[in-house]
């Protein structure tokens, strides 16, 4: 296996407390060390000759020497040391890592647990407890499967459970992108049954098989750079509401989409129609009694009769 190299801007990072360390190293010999061609190397330190402290003044420039082959570093503008992670630092990122190794089908789990591995042993061992990585742990293959799919364009075919409806269902789906939303993975993908884009929470897939064949969703959505939003995942049911406009604002702290134009409505004065998913039932029936009536659930008469009964009960006890 080829070994890695440093990125430039690593390289040029380490430059200056690697010369100061070694004062007339040639610049063979720290080519070799570093990884790099010598014509490589050289480039590196005409870069660095002209960095330094803000002001970039002579005496605030990394002064180095290396004309006759060698390099001798006379200034190194604070840079005399290679940078590290404080403790603090590590154990931010560390976390970070951790909640993403948690996370189903987030990412590459075993590239995470290495990352975590390689910071712990570069900072020491006082900040491992706070991760609990679990470094033998492989990454689910069904989650593998989808993530491999989305990267490379294939489509896939997906055997799903929808927590709402209690079923499961197989469906033929484009991959566009995955999200991150809520402590859960979803796929992004065109779902061929149901003609639309949807979302599948990861943990909810129970199979899924690459298809040879491209992923082909529409153009138009392909696309498109905004993601969908939760409102498209496929488990959630969805109402359909009509807010008086002295309660429009609940557009903007709510995952509430309208259904028709805000802007230049005929009547002012007339309510808005929007969409709402929502996860829970009692939930919802919480929502919509606490706006006495000016959100009102039109799409589902059960649940209106629902909401006057309730509300008609607590006002009873008021008597």
């Amino acid at each position: 296996m080829a070994k890695a190299t440093p990125s430039r801007l690593n390289r040029l990072l380490a430059l200056v407390p690697y010369f100061a360390a070694r004062s007339g190293i040639s610049i063979d010999r720290a080519a070799q060390d570093l990884g790099v061609s010598p014509k490589q190397l050289t480039k590196d330190l005409e870069l660095l000759f002209v960095c330094g402290l803000p002001g970039y003044f002579p005496h605030d420039l990394i002064d180095l020497q290396f004309e006759q082959g060698y390099v001798e570093v006379g200034f190194t503008a604070g840079m005399d040391r290679p940078l590290r992670l404080t403790t603090t630092e590590a154990s931010t990122m560390l976390v970070a890592l951790r909640a993403l190794a948690d996370m189903p089908g987030a990412v590459d789990r075993p590239a995470v647990l290495r990352a975590i591995a390689k910071i712990e042993a570069a900072v020491g061992t006082s900040v491992s407890a706070v991760t609990g990585a679990d470094s033998d742990d492989d990454d689910h293959p069904v989650y593998t499967t989808i993530r491999e799919a989305t990267r490379l364009g294939r489509a896939l075919r997906i055997r799903y459970y929808s927590a709402t409806r209690d079923s499961i269902s197989e469906r033929v789906v484009d991959p566009i992108r995955l999200q991150v939303m809520d402590n859960n993975t979803y796929l992004e993908a065109w779902c061929r049954s149901a003609d639309g884009t949807r979302l599948f929470r990861f943990d909810r897939v129970e199979s899924a098989i690459a298809l040879d064949e491209p992923a082909a969703p529409p153009v138009d959505v392909a696309l498109r750079t905004q993601p969908v939003v939760l409102s498209e995942n496929p488990d959630l049911p969805s109402v359909e509401l009509a807010i008086d406009p002295s309660e429009l604002w609940i557009l903007d702290y709510y995952t509430i989409e309208a259904t028709e134009p805000l802007e230049d409505r005929p009547d002012p004065t007339a309510p808005v129609h929007a969409r709402l998913v929502y996860g829970s039932s009692d939930w919802l029936l919480r929502f919509l009694l606490g706006f006495g009536g000016r959100v009102r659930a039109v799409s589902d008469p059960d649940l209106a009769e629902q909401v006057s009964a309730t509300a008609t009960s607590a006002r009873a006890r008021y008597r």
